[in-house]
């Protein structure tokens, strides 16, 4: 009956619901049934270790007493008003909390939705700071290749226009400029050379450029890579040189998920305008946020029309805010940096005899993020529901097969993620001719 009951679920969405980069009907599809801890119980009885955090999101697991109580007891007393001349204490207490969390010197924080509208409104916000501050030519962006910002048209804009799955829309992106990725891996040191062409470019267009947009230290869907602290900071004093606004994008990385409590503190380094979203929640809500500085705030308030021109209209809900405000009181309490660090052992160890595997370019681990990178691009239709046969969650993309499990992952649930990923890959992805 429960595989029954399943595959009924599965055919009625294939009739009209449609998935993330999917087609109309998506396949292969797993009906979930429940979610608890780490694991996801599916329809058919089986349960699967979640090693995505539901795309980075759900970083304590699933279920969490505290934020599910939060979420109660804000919608028995308000679950949704209006933000625009509005205002309640989860929205206060959230933007308070996270000034006191962010980098110093980001004091005014904008809510919103996702990532996504997180990232435009931090490109809103730097093209119309340039617009009040009397440079109107400053209408390009500054960015490195291998990044990914979401997928509404400003963010695909500044996506790697190669690996960052929006070529299909480029002749209707705006032309902005890409330096190379980091060559500087996390662990090696940073060389003028590396940064050479990044510095020609912010130079040689400095008078076009309203801000630098970039991920720091690890790069998320655009290819999974982490680079050099050296070369943030050295981003930061061209940003300074030339007087351009530095965008972080710290959707993926915010909230201790690369060993750090944002990427930007690898390099003790403060951005003028920075997004956060996915694990705001703990998963449970979406909700982000865009952090900005005060020379921002008041030079756009000075200039016209005086106002931000950006307005969500469910900004600043109340069941979100709660549930972030609560998420994040579970990471004050909880021991996160010594959690992530055993999860970044463990999966280096257990993941690097992949190295060995003729499928496998590289093997790389940060934080609570372990990332194989192969020769060839994987078989979604075999490699997916080979994972779910081997107990676990991973969803792959291109040729990365990687894992973000929750930080409060025990160590025998990280390895049979890590041992499925060695033996799928070894079974199921093609080796290179």
């Amino acid at each position: 009956m429960a595989a029954e009951r399943g595959q009924d679920l599965v055919s009625r969405d294939q009739r009209v619901a449609w998935h993330p980069y999917a087609s109309p009907e998506c396949s292969p599809l797993f009906a979930v049934e429940s979610a608890q801890g780490v694991r996801l119980r599916l329809a058919d009885g089986r349960e699967v270790v979640d090693g995505m955090s539901s795309w980075w999101a759900a970083i304590h697991g699933y279920g969490q007493p505290a934020i599910v109580e939060a979420i109660r007891e804000q919608a028995g007393r308000m679950a949704h008003v209006m933000f625009g001349g509005l205002t309640h204490e989860p929205a206060v207490a959230l933007c308070e909390k996270l000034v006191a969390l962010a980098p110093p010197g980001l004091s005014r924080v904008f809510l919103s939705d996702s990532g996504s509208v997180a990232m435009e409104i931090a490109i809103k916000l730097a093209l119309q700071y340039a617009r009040a501050i009397g440079r109107p030519e400053r209408s390009r962006l500054l960015t490195v290749r291998g990044g990914y910002h979401g997928d509404t048209f400003g963010a695909m804009a500044v996506c790697d226009p190669v690996t960052g799955m929006h070529g299909l829309f480029r002749d209707a992106l705006p032309e902005h400029l890409f330096a190379p990725r980091p060559a500087c891996a996390y662990h090696e040191a940073c060389e003028a050379h590396h940064v050479e062409e990044f510095a020609r470019l912010i130079r040689e267009h400095r008078d076009e450029i309203a801000a630098v947009v970039l991920e720091p230290i690890v790069q998320g869907a655009g290819g999974m890579w982490f680079y050099a602290p050296d070369y943030l900071r050295a981003v930061r004093a061209l940003c300074d040189e030339c007087e351009v606004l530095l965008v972080a994008d710290e959707i993926a990385t915010g909230f201790g998920r690369s060993g750090e409590f944002f990427g930007c503190d690898h390099a003790g380094v403060v951005p003028d305008v920075m997004s956060v979203g996915k694990a705001l929640t703990g998963g449970a809500m979406s909700l982000a946020a865009t952090l900005v500085s005060d020379q921002v705030c008041a030079g756009l308030a000075a200039g016209e029309p005086g106002v931000f021109m950006h307005g969500p209209t469910f900004m600043g809900n109340p069941l979100a805010c709660a549930a972030a405000l609560a998420s994040l009181q579970l990471l004050d309490e909880s021991p996160w940096r010594s959690r992530v660090h055993a999860i970044e052992t463990q999966l280096a160890a257990e993941l690097a005899p992949c190295r060995e595997l003729p499928q496998v370019a590289d093997v790389r681990a940060l934080g609570a993020i372990g990332v194989v990178e192969l020769h060839e691009p994987v078989d979604m239709q075999v490699v997916q529901p080979a994972f779910v046969e081997e107990g676990v969650w991973i969803r792959p993309f291109g040729t990365l097969v990687y894992t973000m499990p929750p930080y409060g992952i025990e160590r025998a649930d990280l390895s049979l993620v890590t041992g499925a990923i060695c033996r799928v890959i070894d079974r199921h992805c093609r080796v290179p001719a």
